[in-house]
């Protein structure tokens, strides 16, 4: 008997610690006003950015989910404008893993839209394969592709007056590695069928969201635009969809115990949309709605200035 409570004990310490550690829950206190303010959301149709977007249009912003599935799409806006009221939220079709749907993307935007004030590089993916450009898929699709949408929309984000770009990174960046002198001979930052493999690639993807976003910050100083990356916790969301059935058999009992919903999961994101006063904290590392101190190498200048100029040219920027 005295084993079985010493046992019990043990797990439900073990449970609390990881609740307000690994697992901790936050809340956005963000009272921005975004009336007659325009957002646009990559991967709002699910998950965290779904549960972003919501948010957004209870508090009147116009909604654009930037996605590649229409019909997921519109059953999002289906329930969003259900639960919200609101009638402006919008679908355009965008695929990550295609620059030429990037480029029409915000051609489109542009020619549409008379202003953005909040860009939120939202979608994200785990898995292997390649891109339509050649790219590794989560290289692509997570950096990348966010980094040409981002490129294209400044100067709209500059035209709002204090617009920000929010990026989702992850806790994971801390264990990522760039090497780009491989990426530039193979076009990718990790790649292979085996869940390890695809893993380090995404926390390399990671890294590259969190380094856009240092570098990005110092080459928007002296205008309005502001932006932050963000770690929303660990989610419980579609992000590993493309993973193995076995994986899912394993991680879904400890994912429906400890991991964060959706709506949980948007709070540091939201908190970066709608806390006023941090534009200061630019370029910065948010995670449980508080700045946080990143790893040495997510603050590395030159590798930040180094991956800004190699992502331009991939993209054809330069």
């Amino acid at each position: 008997m005295f084993h079985l409570l010493l046992l019990a004990g043990v797990v439900l310490g073990g449970y609390i610690f990881l609740t307000q550690t690994l697992f901790k829950r936050s809340k956005c206190k963000g009272k921005a006003a975004m009336a007659g303010k325009t957002v646009i959301i990559t991967g709002g149709n699910t998950g965290i950015g779904k549960a972003t977007a919501l948010h957004l249009a209870r508090k009147g912003a116009k909604v654009i989910l930037a996605c590649r599935n229409r019909d997921k799409a519109q059953g999002a806006i289906a329930e969003i404008q259900q639960e919200t009221g609101s009638t402006d939220v919008y679908y355009m079709q965008l695929d990550l893993a295609s620059m030429k749907s990037v480029r029409s993307f915000t051609e489109t935007f542009l020619k549409t839209e008379s202003r953005l004030d909040l860009l939120i590089n939202n979608a994200g993916l785990v898995g292997d394969g390649r891109t339509e450009d050649g790219f590794g898929i989560q290289f692509g699709v997570n950096h990348l592709g966010h980094f040409l949408l981002s490129h294209l929309l400044l100067g709209r984000l500059k035209e709002a007056g204090g617009g920000r770009v929010v990026t989702l990174s992850s806790m994971a960046h801390r264990w990522g590695n760039i090497n780009l002198e491989a990426l530039a001979v193979d076009k990718h930052l990790g790649t292979g069928k085996y869940s390890w493999q695809f893993f380090y690639a995404y926390c390399n993807s990671k890294l590259c969201n969190v380094l856009f976003t240092h570098e990005l910050a110092k080459r928007l100083k002296g205008t309005n635009v502001t932006c932050y990356s963000v770690h929303p916790g660990v989610v419980r969301t579609e992000l590993s969809r493309h993973v193995s059935l076995w994986q899912k058999v394993f991680i879904e009992p400890i994912a429906r115990l400890l991991f964060l919903d959706p709506e949980a999961g948007a709070q540091t994101t939201l908190h970066c949309c709608l806390q006023e006063g941090i534009e200061p904290l630019s370029g910065r590392y948010f995670a449980c709605c508080a700045v946080q101190e990143g790893c040495a190498k997510a603050r590395d200048d030159a590798m930040a200035r180094k991956l800004w100029e190699v992502s331009e040219r991939l993209c054809g920027l330069s």
